[in-house]
């Protein structure tokens, strides 16, 4: 088995990931359990956003650094979501990737397009302008670690300054994700991906957290 490398693109991930208020014993664990991993995600932070339909739970779109990027949901095998890159692309967008991959990805009616390009502060207003869009803000600042050969990380998350709490682990294996699950005593807690953990937060879904 070809051992993961944090940071390097591989086949797609199945991923465990929750959120909460607090993940103090399980992050304990993990910290504890980890191999060494590259100073580099010791501790990360980004500023992003999150483009949320009320349409969609099939296609996360997110913008970081001016590059748009969305990834759609494949399949759930044991409870673990597999999700693959659907898009990658940068500001001033053009009339032609909105229409034909961006405004589809949301499932929302198309808005008029006068121009054949859009900058980021355009896009954002026709978002904002749609009632069954939301651009929100999101802090990540995230401590990595590698447990059974596992990509984990816990998170402090602002999301519209709302803060939460993830912890996560993905791998191509699920098995080495089951049994990452099972060491950092997380078993049952509800395995929820970004995207319906900002609409719970928002008030687009009325679904609470994992441990609120």
């Amino acid at each position: 088995m070809a051992e993961l490398k944090i940071g390097e693109i591989s086949k797609p991930r199945f991923e465990f990931r929750s959120f909460g208020q607090n993940f103090c014993e399980a992050h304990k664990r993990m910290a504890r359990l980890s191999v060494p991993v590259p100073e580099k995600v010791w501790e990360r932070t980004s500023d992003e956003i999150y483009i949320i339909s009320a349409k969609n739970d099939i296609n996360n779109t997110k913008i970081r650094d001016g590059k748009m990027d969305i990834k759609t949901y494949v399949q759930t095998v044991d409870g673990f979501e597999q999700w693959n890159p659907l898009m990658k692309g940068e500001f001033p967008i053009s009339k032609e990737v909105l229409e034909k991959e961006v405004f589809p990805a949301f499932m929302v009616e198309m808005p008029a397009l006068t121009k054949d390009t859009y900058t980021f502060e355009e896009f954002i207003a026709m978002v904002k302008a749609c009632p069954d869009l939301a651009a929100v803000r999101v802090h990540k600042q995230r401590f990595g670690y590698m447990v059974n050969n596992t990509i984990c990380e816990v998170g402090n998350v602002l999301i519209n300054g709302a803060k939460v709490v993830t912890i996560n682990s993905e791998s191509t294996e699920i098995e080495d994700i089951k049994k990452t699950v099972a060491d950092c005593h997380l078993e049952g807690v509800e395995n929820i991906n970004y995207l319906q953990a900002i609409k719970r937060v928002i008030g687009m879904s009325d679904k609470p957290l994992a441990n609120e």
